[in-house]
């Protein structure tokens, strides 16, 4: 089905108010799952929005949780999110961050006991706006073992990079796994095998069944070195803010784990490359080369094609694949939301 960006939001941003979410959360909530959608990262986008209706309803994601300081030293905020939904907390956070930077160079943000936030790098975006450079982190349910071990002990561990190069600016947004467990869970509903490499069975044993998988565990990327990438994101997400390490995260496609809230953590770190080098424009400068030193040898550019929110045209079509409309229909009815 094709629609639009307009009216694909308006279906989330109602479904989600018919959940019993605030009206201004809704939107924002809304438009980060579309935009993963917009940014070609439908493992991440509407694909999910029964997912958290689903725990919404079953309590796993308090629709009425805010977002509550609990520390502030000025340029480090640690929040907790009540178990919610952790889109418009970590964009919240993510304006947070941007703002202590202005003061003082550098902004960290922390959100514990939150909920799955979709595609990171969309958090980027506010640090971007104001020529800052933003990392993002997050964790998730386990499905990454130890290297040289068969048990699930970390999430796909992602992590994501807004680099202010001009004149496009350059969003990294990567699991740390061979791939976004997203991925998988769009195999098993289009019932298409995985590449080999992706993943293991819940022995140990490499699988291409997208559905063994998804009760399985994920391949970390590059081997040794990936699962210490993916130790370093855990580290930060799950260990300083927490509450949940990534083994201790309830599944978001584990039916019976819909009532457990997910309590992940997310941290993001913001900072003003005018505060370096002793010099306003010197570091955005030596970033803007950066980038164009490698199209210049013919490489591309991370993220060089994602359009910025602000820059999405409403009417801009939308392809949606027919299972995730007829759920969306089906929890339109079941909410009482005209379906668009």
């Amino acid at each position: 089905m094709t629609g639009t960006v307009e009216s694909a939001e308006a279906l989330a941003s109602a479904l989600l108010t018919a959940a019993g979410m605030d009206p201004g959360k809704a939107r924002t909530s809304a438009r980060c799952i579309v935009m993963a959608d917009v940014w070609g990262i439908g493992s991440h986008g509407l694909m999910r929005l029964p997912y958290y209706l689903q725990r919404m309803a079953a309590g796993g994601y308090p629709p009425d949780a805010g977002l509550r300081v609990v520390d502030d030293t000025g340029p480090v905020v640690s929040a907790t999110g009540g178990g919610g939904l952790g889109h418009w907390q970590l964009w919240e956070a993510a304006e947070l961050a941007v703002s202590r930077c202005g003061r003082y160079g550098i902004g960290a943000v922390a959100v514990a006991d939150s909920g799955h936030c979709g595609a990171l790098g969309l958090y980027t975006v506010p640090g971007l706006r104001e020529g800052m450079l933003t990392l993002a982190f997050s964790n998730g349910p386990a499905v990454m073992p130890p290297w040289g071990g068969a048990k699930p002990l970390l999430s796909t561990s992602p992590l994501a990079a807004g680099i202010p190069a001009r004149p496009r600016p350059a969003i990294i947004d990567m699991a740390t796994s061979a791939v976004a467990r997203g991925k998988i869970a769009a195999h098993a509903r289009s019932g298409t095998q995985l590449p080999d490499g992706w993943a293991l069975a819940a022995d140990g044993t490499p699988t291409t069944d997208p559905r063994e998988a998804l009760h399985g565990m994920l391949s970390p990327l590059g081997g040794a070195k990936g699962f210490a990438l993916a130790l370093l994101v855990e580290s930060l997400a799950g260990g300083l803010a927490g509450p949940n390490l990534s083994a201790d995260v309830p599944d978001m496609f584990t039916e019976s784990d819909a009532p457990n809230p997910q309590r992940i953590g997310h941290v993001l770190l913001t900072l003003d490359p005018a505060r370096f080098a002793g010099d306003t424009t010197a570091a955005a400068k030596r970033l803007d080369r950066l980038a164009a030193s490698v199209e210049d040898a013919g490489g591309r550019l991370p993220g060089r094609d994602r359009v910025l929110p602000e820059d999405v045209d409403p009417r801009t079509p939308l392809k949606v694949d027919e299972g995730t409309v007829r759920e969306l229909r089906g929890w339109a009815e079941r909410l009482g939301v005209p379906p668009e």
